[in-house]
């Protein structure tokens, strides 16, 4: 076998092969404390839509100034959006706080 047709079926491998493999985007939906019941609705709207198309999603609540106290609140948001989102998605990273965040990763079923 000559070498030049070697190094086009090897080609051809890699391309089927990376056209089989998985791809998935991370998208991020950001969040406050003081997000009203029908903003969340739409936020939840558009997380289900990602979860639909297969791409995690990153639930951010972000915390400005004196809002750093409601992070009870935080918890509670990222609960309801985990429960609404349960028949589409999975929670891969639990709620964690880092600094003024709480992040909470989504992942498709």
């Amino acid at each position: 076998m000559d070498y030049g047709r070697y190094k086009y079926e090897q080609t051809k491998k890699q391309q089927e092969a990376k056209k089989k493999q998985a791809s998935f985007q991370l998208k991020e939906i950001k969040l406050r404390p003081k997000t009203d019941d029908h903003d969340l609705q739409t936020k939840l709207g558009h997380i289900k839509k990602f979860l639909d198309k297969k791409d995690k999603v990153k639930v951010t609540v972000m915390f400005r100034g004196r809002e750093i106290t409601l992070t009870e609140r935080g918890r509670e948001l990222l609960k309801i959006v985990a429960e609404e989102t349960e028949e589409v998605g999975t929670i891969e990273q639990h709620p964690k706080f880092e600094g003024r965040t709480m992040i909470m990763i989504l992942a498709p079923k």
